[in-house]
């Protein structure tokens, strides 16, 4: 069956190759990836796929799906296709849809033998506001029995975690006046988000190490002779659960509520960009795919144990069905994502031969949940006992 699965991608892979090279070349941001969905949408149908456009009202969203005649496993594979302001899919995006669409080739093939269903999820906007937050939300991932996807890297690395994280955007009014001539007059604005910068730094001593709290200033003023009025910032919090993200939040807004009190200014805090949980790897459909890649040729100890590698909308799938998020190299060399290396390198014909090697891999994975019923049990046992039960 694997080798029927196998050969159904190889004769898509020069398909493949050139959707990836298609999506790579027309880098779209967030939300906004018509081409992208477009390209992915119209061969699923091909394939055979019920394609629902615009799930959820997000118009570059779909959920395409097969169901076999037979009873079964619901697979997820996991699409993502937006790309990075100014540097385009510096972050391999392009290489991770068309994984997803050739693991749906590859399964379709077999999926009348194997039963089940097989379902792929058009995800946009990962990089900013993840729709895997608002599919999560609205439980359209809980009848899944796996969600799979593999991320580009310059290492084969198995499934680990990620950080959960807040996008918060923070905002100080205060009263302008002339710098010079009469400043008593004024309410500094970017005086109380200097205060806040340096509270979060005294803060940072008093946090484990897992925590993360970064910012930026967006808007200090106009001139320096004009006390500002106005002034803003935006700042990540993360940590390695979403509870203690949670408390980070809080601690980080008593800082600015303190440092407007301090001003006198008024200031106004919001959500700019969804709140990510963290990733809880399902470990025995990680070892499923391991089993994989090891047969394939790939020494194990050439697969690096699990990094975070930041924060992942998937954290959220994590909690409503078992997910895993392996990485395999792209790139020959240790390019960093979201740099200008990587994006370029992502476009060559090593990364897109890797392509559909993770694409094999995928639906290969996802072959023996739908034929092992031990394994499957394994895998909802599993869940059930550390992440159902949790939430």
């Amino acid at each position: 069956m694997k080798n029927k699965i196998r050969e159904t991608i190889e004769a898509h892979a020069p398909k493949l190759k050139e959707i990836a090279a298609f999506i790579g070349s027309h880098p779209e941001l967030g939300h906004e990836e018509k081409l992208a969905s477009a390209k992915l949408t119209e061969v699923l149908e091909q394939l055979g796929y019920h394609v629902e456009r615009g799930t959820l009202g997000l118009s570059t969203a779909f959920i395409a799906e097969y169901r076999s005649s037979k009873p079964g496993p619901v697979i997820g594979l996991l699409a993502e296709y937006d790309a990075l302001p100014e540097i385009g899919h510096a972050c391999g995006h392009h290489l991770i849809c068309t994984m997803a669409l050739g693991a749906a080739a590859g399964l379709r093939a077999v999926a009348d033998e194997t039963g089940g269903t097989i379902r792929v999820y058009g995800t946009p906007a990962e990089e900013t506001k993840g729709a895997k937050v608002d599919m999560a939300a609205a439980g359209l991932f809980d009848d899944c029995s796996v969600a799979m996807m593999i991320h580009p890297y310059h290492q084969h690395e198995k499934s680990g975690s990620s950080l959960a994280m807040d996008a918060l955007k923070f905002e100080f009014f205060g009263k302008a006046a002339h710098a010079a001539a009469n400043p008593e007059l004024g309410i500094n604005a970017l005086d109380a988000v200097i205060q806040l910068f340096n509270s979060v730094n005294a803060l940072r001593q008093q946090t484990p190490s897992h925590a993360r709290i970064h910012g930026i200033i967006t808007d200090g003023g106009q001139a320096p002779n004009i006390i500002p009025d106005y002034a803003a910032a935006r700042f990540y919090t993360r940590s390695a659960t979403r509870a203690y993200t949670d408390e980070l939040t809080n601690r980080v807004k008593a800082c600015a509520e303190a440092a407007a009190l301090a001003t006198g200014c008024r200031f106004t805090v919001t959500n700019d960009e969804y709140s990510y949980d963290e990733l809880r790897t399902n470990q025995a459909l990680s070892d499923a795919y391991t089993a994989n890649i090891v047969a394939t040729g790939v020494a194990p100890e050439d697969i690096h144990s699990a990094n975070d590698h930041g924060s992942l909308d998937l954290g959220n799938v994590s909690l409503r069905c078992p997910a895993v998020h392996p990485y395999i190299p792209v790139v020959d060399q240790p390019y960093n994502l979201h740099t200008v290396e990587f994006r370029d390198a992502a476009q060559l014909d090593r990364a897109y031969d890797a392509m559909v090697f993770g694409a094999t891999m995928l639906a290969f994975t996802a072959c023996d949940v739908l034929t092992d019923p031990d394994l499957a049990r394994r895998i909802r046992e599993e869940f059930e006992s550390t992440v159902a039960s949790a939430r």
